[in-house]
Order: structure tokens, then C-alpha cells, then sequence
């Protein structure tokens, strides 16, 4: 559970400051996907982008802390119950 924290809190902050970041630029009423005009509210809009910048702070975040593992984590064997041989 402690792994889940390390990376879900962190990206969820960043996500918090990108969205705020990118809506202080861009009114969510003038955005365009696809050449049309995306036609939801604000607060809908706001949703949304926050759940994609959440997913993508949260794979940057799962990405570091998979490459941060050691040499002894990476090699070892695993058991069928998922415990280390």
C-alpha cells in the first residue's frame, strides 16, 4: 500500500498545480478538440483535464519508481504465490 502512496500523492499534486497552471492561460470555454468546439461545462472540463493530468503524472511517477529499483529487486526470482524464491 505504502508503493501506491509514493506514487498517486505526488502525481496528484502535480496534477492539482498543472491544471491550475493551464487553466490560468486557457479559458475552458475556448478550447477546441478535433477542430470543434468542446461543448461541456467548465466544471466538466475541469474534471476531465484533471483526470488526464492526474494519469499522466501518475505514469511519470510509476515510471520513476520502476527505474529505481536495485540490481537484487530486478533479478530476483519470483514464486508462484507472488513471494520471492
Amino acid at each position: 500500500m505504502k508503493k501506491v502512496f509514493l506514487v498517486f500523492w505526488p502525481s496528484f499534486l502535480v496534477a492539482a498545480i498543472a491544471e491550475g497552471l493551464f487553466f490560468s492561460i486557457i479559458d475552458p470555454q475556448e478550447l477546441y478538440l478535433f477542430g470543434q468546439v468542446v461543448h461541456f461545462s467548465p466544471v466538466a472540463t475541469y474534471s476531465i483535464a484533471f483526470i488526464g493530468f492526474w494519469v499522466v503524472c501518475a505514469a511519470s511517477s510509476m515510471l520513476t519508481f520502476f527505474l529505481n529499483r536495485s540490481a537484487a529487486e530486478v533479478n530476483q526470482k519470483v514464486g508462484a504465490g507472488g513471494t520471492a524464491i
